[in-house]
């Protein structure tokens, strides 16, 4: 009998090359002001940033912006908020990668309620219950990997060594709309398609080993998983067919926020939390560095503990998949999963934790650090000593 499960609400989903030219109708929907929330500098430089501004102009509308420089920190958000609080804003687009998509959820779920972000970031401050209401908002997104154009949750982060990346969360901060235009990845260079990328790639197997994982989900992240297997690594390498590879990615990536915002992650993006917090990585760049070794991990300790459980049978499904033959039996199916990550890995020159600053007095507090949600609905509860030996398998 196939279990009980639940799938909370999603943004409605345009998707497809020329989809970003339909936002100056989208955002009339909402009303006459509109706030922009960027990255640095990529869509402002192009064809499409001018075009935008042509087309809200012919709608009647007006725009204010924020420019995210980086990851955005609770204190961008409350400063935007003070700012913007007397203004008039009916809908906020967020415009870019995921940092710049997290920071315009966030704003856009406190410019009418007027206070801190502080109120309800999970696990840093009281945890107030978000009453919102939340303004209205469309997320663009410009990169392929974090999927928070289907997300609840704005992920926002405070660096150095009392650091932490945590999330501000509720339904109310889904977008109305998720517009996925391919074309606005064409200028990606090559380590972020590889980063950005490899997240996807995490989110999906995660989900799908995740403990929460049901039906709906499974399906999205096989197929998302299957459209990885045969596009990132052509996009990367800018082949041929790079664009319908581009088109490929963007479309899996919608597909690991939809169903990590369903069922949660895993081992990988609980130890990206505080390696992003403590240290200058790149979250995609954190999970692609991590994702072979701690699968290989997770499927050791399964072996050893909880050799008949579902999760063995999934691993074994996804390296079926990702190794395009259904001929291999389960052990052979789980080497070749872990030999494929790792592969990809290192193709797409994914840098080690060293790199970063990262070294061996480190990793007891970054395990320490790795226990949030994330870590919860990993396939089986890890000890101290395997989770150090992921870190330590990419120092």
């Amino acid at each position: 009998m196939m279990n009980a499960f639940n799938i909370s609400r999603l943004p409605r989903v345009l998707f497809g090359p020329g989809t970003v030219q339909q936002l100056p109708e989208l955002a009339a929907r909402y009303g006459k002001h509109v706030l922009l929330v960027t990255g640095r500098s990529a869509i402002r430089d192009s064809r499409i940033w001018t075009e935008l501004l042509c087309g809200l102009e012919a709608h009647g509308i007006t725009w204010l912006d924020v420019k995210v420089e980086t990851e955005p920190s609770p204190y961008l958000v409350d400063k935007e908020v003070a700012r913007l609080q007397d203004c008039a804003i009916d809908v906020v687009v967020g415009i870019g990668g995921g940092s710049a998509l997290d920071a315009a959820k966030a704003i856009a779920g406190l410019l009418r309620p007027g206070n801190s972000v502080m109120d309800h970031l999970e696990g840093v401050g009281p945890e107030r219950p978000y009453s919102g209401p939340a303004t209205p908002f469309i997320a663009v997104p410009t990169t392929a990997g974090t999927g928070s154009e289907a997300t609840k949750n704005a992920v926002l982060s405070l660096h150095g060594e009392h650091g932490f990346k945590k999330s501000f969360r509720d339904e109310s901060l889904i977008a109305e709309y998720a517009v996925v235009d391919p074309d606005l990845l064409a200028s990606c260079p090559a380590p972020v398609i590889a980063a950005n990328g490899m997240d996807a790639l995490t989110q999906l197997l995660e989900s799908f080993v995740s403990t929460k994982a049901n039906p709906f989900t499974d399906a999205l992240a096989l197929d998302g998983l299957r459209i990885t297997r045969d596009s990132l690594l052509v996009w990367y390498q800018q082949g041929a067919a790079a664009a319908d590879a581009r088109s490929g990615m963007a479309y899996a990536a919608l597909l690991s926020g939809i169903t990590l915002a369903q069922v949660g992650l895993g081992s990988v993006h609980g130890l990206a939390a505080p390696l992003g917090a403590f240290f200058p990585i790149p979250h995609g760049v954190a999970c692609g560095t991590l994702v072979a070794a701690a699968t290989q991990i997770n499927i050791q300790a399964l072996k050893q503990r909880t050799p008949a459980g579902i999760a063995l049978r999934k691993y074994a499904q996804l390296g079926r998949l990702l190794g395009n033959d259904e001929t291999l039996d389960d052990l052979a199916a789980h080497d070749t999963l872990i030999e494929i990550l790792d592969k990809w890995t290192r193709e797409m020159d994914l840098p080690r934790l060293n790199h970063y600053g990262v070294c061996v007095d480190d990793l007891s507090r970054i395990v320490t650090s790795s226990r949030g949600s994330s870590m919860r609905t990993n396939p089986i509860l890890l000890t101290d000593d395997e989770i150090e030996t992921v870190l330590r398998m990419r120092l």
